[in-house]
């Protein structure tokens, strides 16, 4: 089993990168580029990865209350993850992205996947500034 965890501190509320984070229409904003999620009847969801010619049938939870996504796949248990939210003061917050491989055939190895989250964070980040940037002017 291999596993990954990244965090980033963002100039924004809690509440906000979560809802950001959370929105189902726009993972694609923020996941890695070459996944792609549909929701079914929730937590049910579709992830395709560009490139393949299927969809894995995957879970996605939303917990608002603890500011916490959690994800895997449904079937295979290949991966997990989670993206935790916690406000760390003066309006800002730390959110911490943690994926685990089961299976090492889904692993894509450190370097591509501690890439692929510091991506994946600095994309949510644009989008919350986006969001808050918009909201406020």
């Amino acid at each position: 089993m291999a596993e990954y965890e990244r965090s980033r501190t963002m100039p924004a509320q809690p509440e906000h990168v979560f809802d950001q984070a959370a929105n189902l229409h726009q993972l694609d904003s923020w996941l890695p580029g070459a996944l792609h999620v549909a929701p079914e009847e929730l937590p049910a969801v579709s992830v395709h990865e560009a490139g393949s010619n299927k969809d894995t049938p995957a879970l996605l939870r939303a917990q608002p209350d603890q500011m916490r996504l959690e994800w895997g796949t449904r079937e295979q248990g290949d991966y997990a993850g989670w993206l935790q939210v916690a406000g760390i003061g003066s309006g800002a917050s730390e959110v911490t992205v943690h994926l685990s491989f089961f299976d090492k055939h889904h692993d894509p190895g450190e370097r591509a996947a501690a890439a692929a989250l510091e991506d994946s964070l600095r994309r949510l980040e644009e989008q919350v500034r986006l969001r808050t940037d918009n909201a406020t002017g």
